[in-house]
């Protein structure tokens, strides 16, 4: 199992395996950081639109969900 789609939602990242569905989601750096180091990171993560338009799903503004992986991957 291992992480392989990201989406944005409610303020926060969803986090998918394509053989188990959701398997974890992170309002914080922290959080998202977690999950991708306990679950794993498949060679390529794919994005859906909700991270482009992430102020439609919590966000102050739509780099907000970027910005939030972005910091996440820095500590993992």
């Amino acid at each position: 199992m291992s992480v392989d789609y990201i989406s944005a939602h409610n303020g926060g990242i969803q986090m998918y395996s394509d053989t188990d569905g959701l398997v974890g989601y992170g309002k914080s750096p922290e959080m998202v950081a977690y999950v991708l180091i306990t679950k794993g990171m498949a060679s390529e993560i794919y994005g859906g639109s909700s991270m482009d338009f992430a102020s439609e799903n919590g966000f102050a503004s739509d780099d907000g969900a970027s910005m939030l992986l972005k910091k996440a991957l820095e500590l993992v």
